[in-house]
């Protein structure tokens, strides 16, 4: 089994969670990553898509990912079907452990809203969901 982790819209629950259970695949825990990631907003959809960025650990933070596990030929057939901008290598993690995991080339940034501050995905959905009023 191959660990990858998903910080998006394959998180459990999620729209896109279906695909990663079509390939063998088992949770096998929440994480968040080491504090050197940017969380953004993907321009484009539906579904609405993040990609995280490295970045310089003073300009990161930590954000909440899921680990999974998928078998060998259920990891190839996932990875081959993987978008531009969005790409797999490898991540950090807060517990120590570089599954791999989504990432964003830089030029997919282009029109994405930084959503760093919500912590991660479900953060940043439950923000727009109920937006507060000033």
């Amino acid at each position: 089994m191959i660990e990858i982790a998903v910080v998006g819209a394959h998180l459990t629950g999620l729209p896109l969670n279906h695909e990663l259970v079509a390939q063998g695949g088992e949770f096998r825990r929440a994480a968040g990553t080491r504090p050197c990631y940017r969380l953004f907003a993907l321009a484009g959809g539906p579904p609405r898509r993040p990609g995280l960025l490295r970045v310089a650990a003073r300009d990161g933070a930590s954000i909440a990912a899921e680990v999974w596990a998928l078998p060998d030929d259920g990891f190839g057939r996932f990875v081959a079907s993987v978008p531009a901008p969005l790409c797999i290598g490898t991540m950090q993690l807060a517990d120590g452990s570089t599954p791999k995991g989504f990432l964003v080339e830089p030029e997919g940034l282009a029109g994405a809203e930084d959503i760093t501050r919500y912590g991660g995905w479900r953060g940043f959905l439950a923000a727009i969901a109920s937006p507060t009023t000033a």
